[in-house]
Order: C-alpha cells, then sequence, then structure tokens
C-alpha cells in the first residue's frame, strides 16, 4: 500500500481524497454555521411573536373588563332608577290608599268630590308615561253602553 502512494497515480488520489474531504470539512462547518444562525433568528423570531401574543391577550382582557365593568354601571345605574321609581309609586299608593281611608264619603254608593280627585291623580299620566288608558290599551274613544 506504501508503494502505491509512492507512484504518480496514489499522489494523485492521495490528492484528490484530502481534498474531498476538506471539501467536506468546509461544507459541514458552513452547513452547521448557517443552521445555528437560522435557529437563532427563528427562535428570536418565535419569541416575538410569543411576546406579541401575550400582549395581544392582555390587551383583549383589558378591554373586556372596561367593557363589562361599563355594561355593569350602566345595569347599576337602570337598576337604581327602577327602584326610585318603585319607590315612588309606592309612596303615591300609600298617599292614595290613605286618602281613601280618611275619606268621610267612603261609604256611600256614589263617588265624591274627593273620590274623584283621587282616581283623577292614578290616570293623570307621570312625567313622560303614557295616560293610564293608553298604557292599558284602552280606547278612548268609546263609550260604555247604558
Amino acid at each position: 500500500m506504501i508503494a502505491f502512494l509512492g507512484t504518480s497515480l496514489g499522489r494523485w488520489l492521495v490528492g484528490a481524497l484530502v481534498a474531498v474531504f476538506a471539501f467536506v470539512g468546509v461544507y459541514v462547518l458552513g452547513d452547521h454555521r448557517g443552521y445555528q444562525r437560522a435557529a437563532t433568528a427563528y427562535k428570536a423570531e418565535i419569541a416575538q411573536i410569543k411576546a406579541d401574543a401575550a400582549t395581544a391577550r392582555a390587551n383583549e382582557i383589558e378591554r373586556q373588563d372596561s367593557a363589562n365593568n361599563a355594561a355593569k354601571a350602566a345595569e347599576a345605574s337602570r337598576i337604581a332608577q327602577m327602584q326610585v321609581d318603585a319607590d315612588a309609586l309606592q309612596h303615591q299608593i300609600e298617599e292614595l290608599q290613605r286618602e281613601a281611608h280618611q275619606d268621610p264619603d267612603a261609604g256611600k254608593p256614589a263617588l265624591g268630590a274627593s273620590s274623584v280627585q283621587r282616581i283623577n291623580k292614578v290616570r293623570e299620566p307621570s312625567a313622560g308615561a303614557a295616560p293610564c288608558n293608553a298604557r292599558l290599551g284602552i280606547n278612548q274613544g268609546l263609550r260604555p253602553s247604558r
């Protein structure tokens, strides 16, 4: 084998093998460094995407929380207004019942002036509300038959 390496063909073969191994080594080293650069770049890109997703998630949670809080505040306001309206109506009912108990004509078969006034208070529309007959769907154009 050593004698073969001493010939020109052997030297040429050894030189070719050394060149091939050198080329393969350079290629492997370059490929490895290129792969590492790409891996580092993509790791940074993936980390950026994860950070953007976390930021977007936090922003969406914040938006939903503020929307929910605004809806809760509006609902609390509506409930408070309904409570005020219910209290006012309850007060009016109690006032009319008190007046009815104090009416000296309460036991008579006909309505007195104070009774008519109490009925008119119920029939008069409150601020912004429809008249009682309109709320009940009663046609005011029809008269009861006699």
